[in-house]
């Protein structure tokens, strides 16, 4: 259940050869650090992918504009406690400013930096605080910055995410690091959070973008906290090719299945440990719906019932109250007969052809009492499936989202 498993080591983003990152107070949330700055040490190519809400930041739509003109990518600058969203033309004229005077610290060109910003939405960004704490950010640069780098994106997190794995790719060792933000506002359609993945493997553009959007399919897109999309979301991927390989990475090559492979163990890990950090969270469910009529189906069934609030706070109570299951299964679109219904927790059979099993409420309980748990969901009419995680919706969900953050 947990993608914990395997080669994966706890490196970060910037275990890959050649990747750097620094850290800066600019003030913009009270007493820590709140700018991120990953630098290549070489041109990078990079791949993206981004929110599909129609209120997008400035960063998304500058970041966007950038990664289609396919110009080299030498650094990414973040910040966290401000989304720099729904603030209008001065929004995208600070988002170019963070670029241009980025670049200048670092002796590139402007459209060698892309922008991400996180945190309160409709509040003007604090550009001369940011502005400040630039020029300083360079001469702290380190392969050590990561996890420093991880800590200053966050905004609701408990915790820092990041993680690493190192493997052959034609004998020569490739690694792949990343690190993500995000514990709140979370429900995404192509990506979702800030995550920033980087690898020193050589490899083309298009396959780097293909190889980003299947990762984040597998990952990113089967992850729900409470069913909002944030107008930020934004994953990237830059590639530098320090590591030597040859020839570069193309699908169907020698190597390929290899990374594409750990990519997407990189980024499953990444995406459980956002939904494991999901704000006020107490648990993690895997919800599994298999046979649906075909997988869109599936994927219908499993995000209505990761997603019902009915259903995430009878997890919080440990009720196994199956029927909140089979009411979201009802509205969710998907095609299936009540009567053919199954659904176990773990590996106990609740319910059998749309009706409760015998096994008795306090050993289901038992189940749900623990800190993770499997829910799966037998439609009975087909071979599609689909699995998402989610976590149950405590009142201490609610006290952080009552409260204007700072």
């Amino acid at each position: 259940m947990n993608p914990s498993q395997g080669e994966i080591f706890n490196g970060g983003v910037t275990t890959p050869k050649g990747f750097t990152a620094a850290t800066a107070a600019a003030g913009i949330r009270s007493n820590r650090d709140d700018l991120a700055l990953l630098v290549s040490e070489s041109p990078a190519i990079a791949a993206g992918m981004f929110t599909t809400n129609r209120i997008q930041a400035a960063p998304v739509r500058y970041c966007r504009d950038i990664l289609s003109r396919a110009a080299p990518v030498r650094a990414i600058i973040v910040n966290s406690g401000n989304a720099n969203a729904c603030t209008g033309a001065a929004g995208m004229r600070d988002t170019k400013r963070m670029a241009a005077e980025t670049a200048a610290a670092l002796d590139c060109n402007a459209d060698a930096v892309l922008v991400c910003s996180t945190g309160t939405i409709g509040v003007p960004l604090p550009i001369n605080k940011i502005s400040d704490a630039i020029p300083g950010m360079p001469a702290r640069l380190s392969q050590a910055g990561g996890d420093a780098a991880a800590r200053a994106i966050m905004t609701t997190d408990t915790r820092e995410k990041h993680v690493a794995v190192t493997f052959p790719v034609n004998g020569v060792p490739v690694t792949i690091g990343g690190m993500v933000k995000g514990a709140g506002m979370i429900e995404p359609c192509m990506a979702t959070l800030l995550a920033f993945i980087t690898t020193d493997a050589a490899i083309t553009p298009t396959a780097l973008q293909s190889a980003l959007q299947q990762a984040v399919d597998a990952s990113f897109n089967r992850v729900t906290v409470d069913g909002d999309q944030s107008t930020n979301d934004t994953v990237l991927f830059l590639a530098n090719g320090q590591a030597g390989n040859t020839p570069q990475l193309v699908p169907e090559a020698p190597g390929w299945d290899m990374f594409t492979d750990k990519l997407t163990a990189v980024c499953r890990r990444l995406a459980y440990a956002v939904v494991a950090d999901g704000e006020g969270a107490t648990k993690v469910v895997e919800v599994t719906v298999r046979g649906a009529v075909d997988a869109a189906d599936a994927a219908k069934a499993a995000r209505a019932v990761a997603r019902s609030l009915l259903v995430k706070t009878s997890w919080t109570g440990a009720d196994p109250n199956w029927g909140r299951v089979m009411a979201a299964l009802g509205v969710s679109g998907a095609v299936f007969s009540e009567d053919r219904i199954a659904i176990a927790y773990d590996d106990l059979t609740a319910v059998h052809n749309g009706c409760a099993t015998d096994i008795p409420f306090a050993t289901l309980r038992k189940v749900i009492e623990k800190p993770a748990f499997r829910l799966t969901i037998d439609l009975g009419g087909g071979i599609g499936e689909y699995m998402m995680w989610s976590c149950d919706c405590t009142e201490e969900y609610v006290r952080i989202n009552a409260a204007y953050m700072t």
